[in-house]
């Protein structure tokens, strides 16, 4: 098997306890894992689509909608829902070589290929200052801990939050690595990680219900639906 610069992996499993059936549920008109399949073979960087499921509906659906995606079945080992995602991910980058591997999830529809591509180009042409990469959402609130101390500000000096020194939120939407840093590291940010900031209206992840139903109706008006 030849080589692939970079191998885009979404891994998805058929049961969700907070959202029922949130991967193949219908979202803006078609079942919610297809928006990020699509995008992902939408990126011109991306040379692989690969899709890691436990579930025959998303297997079905993978293979009568995106015959260009490789579509691997989870060994059943590895499909209770506590096992570490980085065991997934292991196991899947085992069986296609890739220089570079890109992980996002099906929960990321409003992420597009444009905002991947110029993560990606940041990232090699930075290289090797970097190893891997994050997308990360900037924040310029006042946070605090559970003891009610600031993280980020002096409660002292009330500064307008868009003067704030800003931190940043690992969203989750995507991530840039190698198989060496995860063998290594069990982790998907490596020592010298970029971190890439990312427009917050594409970093919406469905983790609950609310989230979904904010996600779809962003996405329809973000795309003119409504």
């Amino acid at each position: 098997m030849s080589l692939n610069k970079i191998t885009a992996i979404v891994p998805m499993r058929h049961s969700s306890e907070r959202v029922p059936g949130k991967n193949y549920r219908d979202f803006a008109g078609k079942p919610l894992f297809h928006h990020i399949v699509q995008t992902l073979l939408d990126c011109e960087q991306i040379d692989q689509v690969v899709v890691d499921t436990d579930s025959p509906t998303v297997l079905e659906q993978t293979a009568q909608h995106f015959p260009k995606v490789l579509a691997l079945k989870r060994p059943e080992h590895l499909r209770d829902g506590a096992i570490p995602m980085n065991d997934v991910l292991l196991n899947t980058i085992n069986q296609v070589p890739s220089e570079f591997y890109l992980q996002t999830h099906s929960t990321n529809p409003i992420l597009t290929a444009a905002t991947l591509s110029a993560g990606i180009a940041k990232f090699l042409a930075s290289q090797p200052m970097f190893d891997s990469l994050f997308s990360v959402t900037r924040k310029q609130v006042r946070f605090w801990d559970q003891l009610a101390r600031p993280i980020n500000h002096n409660s002292n000096i009330l500064l307008r939050t868009q003067d704030l020194p800003p931190v940043y939120e690992e969203n989750s939407c995507f991530y840039l690595f190698t198989k060496e840093i995860l063998e290594r590291k069990h982790n998907r940010i490596g020592d010298r990680p970029f971190m890439y900031e990312m427009p917050e209206a594409e970093a919406q992840d469905i983790d609950v219900e609310l989230n979904f139903i904010m996600a779809e109706l962003l996405y329809k008006k973000l795309n003119n639906l409504i």
